[in-house]
């Protein structure tokens, strides 16, 4: 398993917007950025260990955090979310877990993204662009337990919805805090209600709780203003 939660504690230290450099600097920097990135997908594949119990998919943790107030266009969103490890295995999981900080005791304008190996946290990755996600907003000191809850069932297949699970978000903000999981096919309406049904179980949402479909063909239209912006997810 591939730890790199020391260096998100030494991100968490301040904000990860792009610097205002010459375009000279800032091609450099995506460049850069890129290779990091092909990097980390080439050395950071895993597999499970001797005698260890495999999970059905890998899985990659990314972290990022925002200036709020300030627009985020695609590229420095991309550039913004870091990967900080992969595990293959029930015991990676745990061990890269029990390192982690908790969603409730992250500061700021900030995302925990658990997406499978290979899909990137964004709308516009081609495993997610047709899809959507299924969000939650929470008062302020449930996001811990509850995204415990939802990366263990997602982890454990209990959505039985075949490959369509993406991904998981928890969006720590100042007001409140945000889960959402992410599903590859939006127009697949019994899967997302299959999706939302099992949220509310191992959730174990109260009855009136407002849960919001939004698709991300929808996310990429607010983001650039074609629609009146509705929220922060």
């Amino acid at each position: 398993m591939n730890n790199k939660f020391d260096a998100l504690k030494d991100d968490d230290s301040g904000d990860h917007d792009q610097d205002q450099g010459s375009p000279k600097d800032g091609e450099k920097e995506n460049i850069e950025d890129e290779d990091r990135e092909q990097n980390f997908a080439k050395k950071k594949m895993v597999v499970p260990g001797a005698g260890e119990h495999p999970l059905q998919y890998n899985y990659t943790v990314w972290y990022s955090r925002r200036t709020p107030g300030r627009p985020a266009s695609t590229q420095s969103y991309e550039q913004n979310i870091k990967p900080i490890g992969s595990f293959a295995s029930v015991e990676q999981f745990w061990r890269f877990y029990s390192h982690m900080i908790r969603p409730g005791d992250l500061t700021g304008h900030s995302d925990f993204h658990l997406f499978k190996e290979g899909i990137k946290p964004m709308w516009e990755d081609d495993a997610n662009r047709m899809g959507g996600k299924w969000i939650i907003r929470l008062r302020k000191g449930l996001a811990s337990r509850c995204w415990e809850n939802l990366i263990l069932a997602m982890l454990g297949e209990q959505f039985m919805v075949g490959e369509e699970i993406c991904g998981a978000v928890v969006s720590v903000r100042f007001q409140e805090d945000i889960i959402s999981i992410w599903n590859k096919t939006a127009s697949d309406q019994a899967t997302t209600a299959r999706i939302r049904d099992t949220l509310r179980r191992v959730l174990n949402l109260p009855p009136n709780t407002i849960m919001e479909y939004k698709t991300h063909t929808d996310s990429i239209k607010y983001s650039m203003g074609r629609l009146p912006w509705t929220g922060d997810c």
